[in-house]
């Protein structure tokens, strides 16, 4: 199976913490969707295997008409062949959620929503400038269940600086009474070239509380342990049988396309992105060429990828999985044992302090070494 995720690059205002590529500007949209369906066509012969899931991303893909999302969708089944159950999720922001575009997108066929919420505090959404408020947070959620999309995942920020413990338990609690089936949860984090990170160097913000933010990350995984969520990936927890499949594909290594400004593609043997511009990305189209940058992936690149997505996700890093990978994709194998050793050495110093697991062939992160996970994973690398 494969996934293609299609990145719409538009948002109606910029929310201070956001880095990833977008514009406000929709005077072109016409001619870059119009790119994007060539690039589909030109890109057709990149995946070999049937498609499993597809994702809208970005920006802000429900700032799209329903004619658009439908131009792209009938692009897709023209040029790939979709499995019969396919997972098609639309990012959306709540306020571009109402019984016409609920209507319309459950009739396009896409049947699930990653809504992003990020706090149901109206102080916290001021805060971000988010383009929504409270009430249609919650109202967004209602009206895609009572018109057909029932399977809902919300984002939220935790880690903002004046957001309390309580406040946050009651953002979850909130969430998991409105009958959604995922939850993402993400730290509040200062990228470079974002209005946060401009605020904070110029001390009109205060600097992230990394305390408080691992605070309410226990929080949230103790909220998760006692009211039937699986906490399957460090970010990501679900009801039973809900977990993203489309997520899950990225985690796993299963091979994607990326279509569209900033999308990036992977095949198990390279790794290429787009241009992350709009006017240049829709020039190369027109010109039937792809502007896009590749790179071949080394066996050791490849045997760290998996360590760094396998150890974030619930049932851990395999070492005999870790093994198949280096030696499928290096030209001089080394030995399963003296690469499980290598491993395991390294990772000896956190098993001690209570951070991993070393368990039937597999080290999984604890709670307090989830806390830690991507400094852990790098110091494991090859």
């Amino acid at each position: 199976m494969a996934a293609i995720y299609i990145h719409i690059p538009f948002c109606k205002k910029a929310c201070h913490y956001c880095n990833f590529h977008f514009s406000t500007t929709t005077h072109y949209k016409d001619e870059l969707i119009a790119a994007m369906l060539q690039e589909i066509e030109l890109q057709k012969n990149y995946l070999h295997t049937p498609i499993e899931t597809i994702y809208f991303g970005g920006g802000t893909p429900s700032i799209l008409s329903v004619l658009e999302l439908g131009s792209i969708l009938q692009c897709l089944k023209k040029h790939f062949t979709l499995i019969p159950n396919i997972e098609i999720t639309l990012e959306a922001n709540p306020d571009d959620i109402n019984e016409t575009t609920a209507k319309q997108w459950h009739s396009l066929g896409i049947n699930r929503l990653s809504i992003g919420i990020q706090s149901f505090v109206e102080a916290d959404l001021l805060w971000m400038n988010r383009a929504h408020n409270v009430h249609q947070a919650i109202q967004s959620i209602k009206l895609a269940k009572q018109y057909g999309i029932n399977n809902i995942s919300i984002d939220l920020i935790y880690g903002i600086p004046n957001l309390t413990n309580q406040q946050w338990l009651t953002n979850i609690e909130t969430a998991i009474n409105l009958g959604i089936q995922h939850l993402s949860c993400y730290a509040l984090t200062v990228e470079p070239n974002t209005a946060l990170h401009t605020m904070i160097g110029k001390q009109k913000v205060a600097p992230i509380d990394e305390n408080k933010a691992a605070e309410q990350f226990e929080i949230l995984m103790q909220y998760a342990a006692t009211n039937g969520l699986e906490h399957y990936e460090i970010s990501n927890f679900a009801t039973a049988g809900y977990r993203s499949k489309h997520n899950s594909s990225y985690w796993h290594g299963v091979p994607y396309l990326g279509i569209g400004p900033s999308a990036h593609s992977y095949n198990g043997i390279s790794r290429q992105w787009n241009v992350a511009n709009n006017n240049l990305y829709t020039k190369a189209l027109q010109a039937k060429q792809l502007p896009y940058e590749i790179e071949i992936l080394t066996p050791t690149q490849i045997a760290n990828e998996y360590i760094m997505t396998a150890l974030r996700l619930k049932e851990g890093l395999h070492l005999c999985t870790l093994c198949s990978k280096f030696n499928t994709s290096s030209t001089t194998e080394k030995s399963s044992d003296a690469i499980e050793n290598f491993v395991v050495a390294k990772a000896q110093k956190y098993i001690d302090a209570k951070l991993v697991v070393h368990n039937n062939g597999y080290l999984l992160l604890t709670n307090a070494g989830k806390l830690r996970a991507d400094g852990i994973a790098s110091d494991l690398f090859f």
